[in-house]
């Protein structure tokens, strides 16, 4: 890519800390040098406008994701990124994410390496991970929540001690009946999050499956289990109360008992940017410490 081209970004940021807004004013002098167009998100904006003191001058404001935009910034952790991709949606708009968080499986850069990516994108030398994104439907009430997921959608119980029963079909043909605190149906990208804290496998991206784990299941013989993305899969929720939960990438709605949720791979998929030299076993021995030895 030509040095001269002016790049146009579109920014997101996480709106609850400081502290993870923090690198914002080395990024956005960055981009100023390289003469790239810069919008931000209107929350976000807001939220820098009357918590910290840097200037704005000549950036633009969105509301819906704009047209014609080369690159998302999301400044934050994984799930403000999640909840830039849920934005950008169809238009697989790549993503950078500068985690400003924890662990940051999705994230990959680090504020001090944003002035090398920046390179990268102007030099082409970055990659594009390509993520599956779930689409779910419902037989009843529509979802009050986008109903798209990167990471994972959980059916959960809502309001008292007592499991639900998860009847779960695989291109209708049953599978199982749970009966559990609930049932996680996770992409490889949500893999290493919540379905991996209920003891879900590590799924590598591109991998063209997708995973079911159960939360708390009242038989121990339960296992995950990792199916293909090509499958429909339905869960029909009954529970003691009226509705139950379903959370999608963290996003929680309720339903009615007995509503049958249908999950299938979406018709497109979120793009991820991440260093050319870095690999998902690079990321995953990084985070998960795998060989580290605390006694050095």
């Amino acid at each position: 890519m030509n040095t001269n081209t002016q790049l146009r970004f579109a920014i997101y940021g996480n709106t609850s800390s400081v502290n993870k807004s923090s690198a914002i004013s080395h990024v956005l002098y960055l981009l100023r040098q390289h003469k790239a167009y810069i919008t931000i998100h209107r929350d976000y904006h807001l939220f820098l406008m009357h918590n910290l003191q840097i200037s704005l001058d000549g950036i633009d404001v969105f509301c819906d994701f704009p047209d014609n935009i080369d690159f998302v910034l999301s400044m934050g952790g994984d799930g403000t990124l999640l909840g830039a991709a849920v934005s950008v949606g169809a238009k697989s708009t790549p993503i950078i994410g500068i985690n400003m968080g924890r662990l940051g499986f999705l994230a990959h850069y680090s504020p001090a390496d944003f002035a090398s990516c920046l390179a990268s994108l102007y030099a082409g030398t970055y990659s594009i991970d390509q993520r599956t994104v779930l689409s779910i439907t419902t037989d009843g009430a529509p979802l009050d929540t986008t109903p798209y997921a990167l990471n994972d959608v959980a059916i959960l119980k809502r309001d008292n001690a007592s499991m639900i029963k998860i009847t779960t079909e695989v291109n209708d043909e049953h599978l199982n009946t749970y009966q559990a605190d609930g049932l996680i149906l996770s992409t490889p990208t949500g893999s290493t999050a919540y379905s991996l804290s209920n003891g879900g496998p590590i799924i590598a991206p591109a991998t063209g499956v997708v995973s079911l784990t159960a939360v708390a299941p009242h038989s121990l013989n339960v296992r995950p289990v990792v199916l293909s993305d090509e499958c429909k899969i339905s869960m029909t929720a009954d529970c003691r109360g009226q509705h139950f939960l379903v959370a999608i990438d963290g996003r929680s709605t309720t339903c009615l008992t007995g509503t049958k949720i249908t999950v299938r791979k979406a018709n497109y998929r979120t793009n991820i940017v991440r260093p050319g030299n870095s690999t998902f076993y690079d990321t995953l021995r990084h985070k998960m410490m795998w060989g580290a030895d605390v006694r050095e």
